[in-house]
């Protein structure tokens, strides 16, 4: 195998989901993946997202999916079925929250919002495994996206953190209950913060991410693709021994 082919994931399928625009996390993954020869699939939460992300990226590779309806979850499936390819890679850079009402106390976290923030970012992992099971490759891999620390209490960040810490533990659940069938890994990539246009709608994230930045021990803001970096090689067959973990890059933030 030719050297430059470190990662082993030439001519390999991989979907991300959850490519908004040329700052998503899901679009950076895209491009690293791509540069090592995968075949990379996007989904996008609606038809109007398809045609914004159209002026960038081959509208043939992006399938709409609003993972919170099971009718898009077994249109995706069918179309993945229909390339006649295993899916071998699966990124999940999904996730939600409503602050129309801006920070407010832990405390005042309604049910409503905590309940649809639970099912768009964190069930939905559980669910697209679930309906792409027999898409997989046996041997393939699932990363999600997740943040840095769970137990920060971060004020503006409210209650993504909770459901972040939920979708962390899915994923050793979901480890284990797909390794009776297959040996497909499942990780995440614990990143720090980001500056992606879905983290500029987090009240006062301007300052968390300017206060993080001087907190890295390198006084340098965490770049996308260096997430996107850490996600490739999740994916990857190098990381074969890595299942059921969480890998935090934060630039060292989390130490100082």
């Amino acid at each position: 195998m030719p050297p430059e082919d470190f990662l082993q994931l030439a001519g390999r399928t991989v979907l991300v989901m959850g490519l908004a625009n040329r700052k998503s996390v899901a679009w950076h993954v895209g491009q690293v993946l791509e540069a090592a020869g995968a075949e990379v699939l996007y989904s996008v939460h609606t038809q109007q997202r398809r045609q914004q992300v159209a002026s960038f990226t081959d509208p043939q590779r992006v399938y709409v999916c609003d993972v919170t309806q099971p009718a898009d979850l077994a249109a995706l499936a069918a179309h993945i079925s229909s390339r006649g390819k295993p899916l071998y890679g699966l990124v999940h850079s999904i996730a939600f929250a409503d602050y129309r009402h801006g920070v407010q106390p832990f405390h005042e976290t309604s049910r409503e919002a905590f309940l649809q923030s639970i099912d768009v970012s964190c069930y939905s992992l559980i669910s697209v495994c679930r309906a792409l099971k027999d898409q997989f490759d046996p041997q393939g891999a699932v990363v999600a996206i997740s943040i840095s620390t769970t137990r920060m209490a971060s004020e503006n960040y409210g209650f993504m953190a909770p459901v972040k810490a939920a979708l962390d533990s899915s994923l050793v659940f979901l480890a284990k209950s797909f390794s009776a069938f297959s040996r497909i890994r499942f990780n995440a990539v614990a990143a720090g913060l980001l500056k992606t246009a879905s983290s500029a709608g987090i009240p006062g994230y301007a300052d968390a991410y300017l206060y993080a930045e001087q907190a890295t021990l390198r006084k340098q803001a965490l770049r996308t693709e260096e997430v996107a970096h850490a996600a490739a090689f999740l994916l990857s067959p190098r990381a074969s021994g890595i299942n059921a973990q969480r890998i935090v890059v934060d630039a060292g933030m989390e130490v100082n």
